[in-house]
């Protein structure tokens, strides 16, 4: 029976899920290893890296140039401890690692205020290719923590953010520049430094603050216990009333824009293993039940950590290997639910060849076909004569296909969601970026979509019975 493919769309989710992948806590994981693990891709992945290209350190990751240093704080370093922009290849590799799997770059960078405009210019144009990515700017900087609140005022930083965010979009317009300030204050009268911060909340795509239900934030340099240690704990009424209050505010003086959070969890060093997952899924409900649609976006920090902010714990015996922790089974309700799931939506019927445009993780057409089961199947795979990356969605789990890669097993999508006889299972195909960047083309868009032609249509190999049993 010929099967009927048919072009399919997806679209947003109501709330749009992040991931922190890397910090100053963590070394970055492969984005492979992490789609087998959670079952889907991100929204955006949040990588962080620093810029200070003046100091004399530069550009050595800063508490490696500074291993004798004596250290009482995170943020002790002469400049802050993530890894240096451009050193190795990165974060292009990771960019592109992170593209190839349907998920859009959501790059944070902490950059001197002093550098010139032709030095921020050439890093707009290395963002170019990275189609409709994300660059949070100096986050956080209602603070005092990090290097350029110490380096410099409000003000400065403000206007900073306002010539960076302007030398974007004459370079790289596909790019949206992220404001990652404070709250409103609790009496509501204004924000946390409003007056230095106004241009740039005006000039921002985005507005961001971040906010854990709770913070071991003296780690590592000290132990969170009862009486003592540095940490918080705030509740889930309270912060999600701080960003709705914030976002209100802003919308008054600024006109409306998504509103998200750019890091957020509970921390298990404050709350222990068992209430930290419990808290994330409360906040999570609370965005949904309250059809929250100025909230656009929750990151979660991070995949990995060398602490207890992560769905994994770095094993202290080998930084390759992570020990999954019980906010991995709660996290994976929250990707789940299909309020924080991006919407698809079947259209026309397609011939071959296909083309697929990818647009980011929000927006890309590519193709589906419905396969109908007789039954639980003990193979099935899907072949493609094609060389070209493909992101699958079928039976509520995805799959990526590496250009070079001709057959996936999807029998993964099966084992946990068994499927009943005659069932009908879509399965849709998106064609991400190959290499994880955007080619420069002919067409005015290329900056912005990626297209992929599929000459012929794929394969199905579905058996319902074993070759050989052993009894």
């Amino acid at each position: 029976m010929e099967q009927k493919y048919r072009n399919i769309h997806l679209g947003k989710a109501a709330c749009g899920l992040d991931l922190g992948d890397g910090s100053e806590r963590a070394e970055y994981v492969n984005q492979d290893y992490i789609l087998w693990k959670l079952k889907r891709p991100h929204r955006c992945v949040n990588i962080m890296y620093t810029l200070y290209p003046h100091d004399e350190q530069w550009p050595q990751r800063i508490s490696e140039a500074c291993k004798d240093m004596e250290i009482h704080f995170q943020w002790d370093y002469p400049y802050d401890d993530y890894f240096p922009y451009g050193a190795d290849g990165q974060p292009f590799e990771q960019m592109k690692d992170i593209r190839r799997h349907g998920q859009d770059v959501l790059l944070t960078l902490t950059v001197d205020c002093g550098l010139s405009d032709d030095e921020l210019r050439a890093v707009a144009r290395d963002l170019r290719p990275f189609g409709r990515m994300r660059i949070r700017i100096n986050h956080e900087c209602t603070g005092d923590w990090f290097t350029h609140n110490k380096r410099y005022s409000f003000e400065e930083i403000g206007q900073f953010f306002v010539r960076f965010d302007r030398i974007i979009k004459e370079e790289a317009p596909n790019v949206q520049t992220i404001l990652c300030a404070g709250f409103l204050k609790d009496d509501g009268s204004e924000m946390e430094q409003e007056k230095a911060l106004i241009d740039a909340y005006k000039a921002a795509d985005i507005w961001s603050a971040d906010r854990y239900l709770a913070l071991h934030y003296g780690w590592p340099y000290d132990v969170a216990e009862a009486g003592g240690g540095k940490y918080t704990a705030t509740s889930v009424d309270y912060t999600f009333e701080a960003y709705k209050k914030t976002a209100a505010h802003l919308t008054k003086l600024c006109g409306k824009k998504p509103m998200t959070t750019a890091e957020f969890n509970v921390d298990g060093d404050v709350t222990g293993a068992a209430m930290q997952g419990e808290a994330v899924k409360r906040f999570a409900w609370k965005v949904r039940d309250e059809k929250a649609d100025w909230f656009q976006g929750i990151s979660m920090y991070q995949f990995r950590d060398r602490g207890r902010l992560g769905l994994e714990q770095e094993d202290p015996n080998n930084k390759a290997v992570g020990i999954e922790q019980p906010l991995m089974k709660d996290y994976q309700e929250v990707l789940e639910d299909p309020y924080f799931n991006p919407v698809m939506t079947e259209g026309e019927q397609v011939q071959f060849p296909a083309v697929m445009r990818w647009g980011g993780s929000e927006d890309a057409d590519g193709i589906a076909v419905p396969v109908t089961f007789e039954k639980q199947p003990d193979f099935c795979e899907i072949t493609f004569e094609d060389e070209t990356g493909i992101m699958l969605h079928v039976n509520g789990r995805w799959f990526y296909k590496a250009p070079r890669t001709k057959t996936i097993d999807l029998m993964p999508a099966f084992w946990e969601k068994p499927v009943a006889a005659g069932e009908t299972v879509t399965v849709s195909i998106f064609a991400p970026p190959a290499d994880g960047v955007n080619p420069q083309t002919d067409r005015e868009d290329w900056a912005t979509n990626y297209y992929a032609e599929l000459k012929s249509a794929p394969t199905f190999r579905i058996r319902y019975e074993v070759p050989g049993k052993v009894m």
